[in-house]
């Protein structure tokens, strides 16, 4: 059966609900605590249609990937104050339970979102006619401030685990076991008789940052270190009972696109029949960053230590935006043997990321769907006959 309409659509999972995104509207749907569903939804024009530059390939992944953060930032936000909203009687604990799920949740908040759904970059458009009043003002600028400090927080705590603290580690174990060029080490050259305890630690520590020239093999266990990181943060947050929750609407997030790609019926008894990993999540755009990280840094690498640190930070949009670029074409061909390669470890990894949810948070999912879809211009929805 082919799907019942040509419109590719994904989403995110939120706290206590679901973002789904078609290619011009997005939905925010959030189950409050007496069972009724909180909604926001708004259209999103294209970006690239205004400045054209952005369907250079390579350029348009960058944009691409800080605009979903952004949104997914924004649909958190709404998401925590909603439920907050609905905890006013319980203060303290709501605040001790929301704020730790939302950093949380920003910081992978790019496992829970759906490639499919970021075909080209959009912008924000308000639905609401005329002028905004001084308090709508207001409130969109704590959003955007908000937003703006949740992305760099999420940035500098990335930054700091997945390229300088495994760029610091695989170096020092060059050099401890004396693999590649590493400078010559042994225990005795590394410390000193006789002096303090703290000159022998900076004399060690001074040792082991001495620069070792990347090589493949370098950037091979630099690479499974940082993908260790990666896997044990994503273990430990699943242990958080809120992110548990999240886990939840993730899997229902992606049974409902299947849903929708199967060209079936919504609804929740559809849902459930499917699979909780999908291909195309976001999970599988990461598995492709740290493949082309490895090659990438084989390939621009200095004797220095601190200008490595600095050209992968500076390499990130570039990295970014081939990966896009991979992962948009292989999935053009979802059957192909390539999209099969290249996305199965992000389904292994969705074990982590993905949990079989209720019946309650699959209908939250499909409301947020059918709302995103009713700001589709009709356009982009015409029919395509079944088989």
């Amino acid at each position: 059966m082919k799907p019942q309409k040509e419109i590719i659509v994904g989403g995110q999972a939120v706290i206590e609900g679901v973002m789904m995104r078609a290619p011009n509207s997005y939905a925010v749907a959030v189950r409050r605590g007496d069972g009724s569903i909180a909604l926001k939804a708004e259209r999103l024009p294209r970006l690239d249609e205004k400045y054209p530059f952005l369907k250079v390939p390579v350029l348009r992944g960058s944009v691409v990937l800080i605009h979903s953060m952004l949104l997914g930032i924004k649909a958190l936000n709404f998401s925590a104050t909603v439920v907050f909203e609905d905890q006013t009687a319980e203060e303290a604990k709501a605040a001790t339970r929301i704020e730790p799920a939302l950093e949380a949740a920003a910081i992978t908040g790019a496992l829970m979102s759906t490639a499919h759904a970021i075909e080209s970059p959009y912008l924000r458009r308000e639905l609401a006619s005329g002028e905004p009043s001084s308090t709508e003002k207001n409130d969109g600028l704590n959003a955007t401030a908000t937003a703006a400090g949740s992305i760099a927080f999420a940035l500098f705590f990335n930054v700091l685990l997945f390229i300088v603290l495994p760029l610091l580690v695989t170096n020092a174990i060059f050099i401890n076991f004396g693999w590649g060029n590493a400078p010559q080490f042994s225990l005795e050259s590394a410390s000193i008789a006789g002096e303090p305890w703290y000159r022998e630690a900076w004399h060690w520590f001074q040792t082991y940052l001495k620069p070792v020239r990347p090589s493949v093999a370098f950037n091979l266990v630099d690479g499974l270190i940082r993908m260790s990181f990666f896997i044990i943060m994503i273990w430990s947050f699943s242990k958080m009972r809120d992110i548990k929750r999240v886990f939840e609407y993730h899997g229902a997030e992606h049974k409902t696109v299947y849903v929708w790609e199967a060209g079936e019926e919504l609804t929740v008894a559809n849902a459930r029949r499917f699979p909780r990993q999908h291909p195309r999540c976001g999970t599988s755009f990461l598995m492709i960053v740290m493949l082309v990280s490895i090659v990438l840094f084989s390939v621009v690498k200095f004797d220095s230590l601190a200008l490595n640190m600095l050209m992968r930070i500076a390499l990130i949009p570039l990295i970014a935006g081939i990966s896009y670029e991979i992962i948009r074409a292989a999935g053009k061909k979802e059957t192909s043997a390539l999209f099969s390669f290249i996305t199965r470890p992000g389904i292994w990894m969705q074990n982590l990321t993905t949990r079989e949810p209720s019946d309650d948070q699959l209908e939250v999912a499909i409301y947020a769907l059918t709302e995103s879809l009713k700001l589709e211009p009709q356009r982009d929805l015409e029919p395509v006959p079944l088989a």
